[in-house]
């Protein structure tokens, strides 16, 4: 079965747009849209208040994996195995995911720091997720390095 949304026509510009209201709506505060030296949406970056305090949080787009994936998927037809293509599809699977886990916020399933701690920014500018990576997820006590 070919990756999610694959056949999209859906711009970036349209898609970026959707998952930050959708992050207005759950309470972010400041949505930044991150740029990379193409000129071309790589992240998109938001606060949001978070047990009183101010959380800041990047969402990334590796839209280069995703054209990998499909160059790989004989489901996916030869003409939609380009750069544009995978950006848009890379796009549209960051706001599927997005809303699906707003949804199990709103649903008080999880909180939203439960959902974001991977991609919470640190002081170093770092994710969460980078930094327990380099620490090589040392978490459980007692762990030798």
């Amino acid at each position: 079965m070919p990756i999610l949304n694959y056949t999209t026509k859906v711009s970036v510009d349209r898609t970026c747009t959707e998952i930050q209201k959708a992050l207005a709506k759950c309470g972010a505060t400041k949505i930044v849209s991150d740029y990379d030296s193409d000129g071309e949406v790589a992240a998109i970056s938001f606060q949001i208040m978070v047990d009183g305090m101010v959380m800041g949080y990047t969402l990334p787009n590796n839209w280069q994996n995703v054209l990998q994936v499909m160059n790989k998927q004989a489901g996916v037809l030869n003409h939609l195995k380009n750069n544009d293509q995978a950006k848009r599809v890379a796009w549209r699977i960051v706001k599927d995911w997005v809303e699906a886990q707003l949804a199990i916020i709103q649903a008080r399933v999880v909180t939203l720091d439960q959902v974001m701690l991977p991609y919470a920014v640190t002081n170093n500018g770092q994710s969460y997720y980078e930094r327990l990576k380099g620490e090589r997820f040392y978490l459980a006590q007692g762990s030798e390095r």
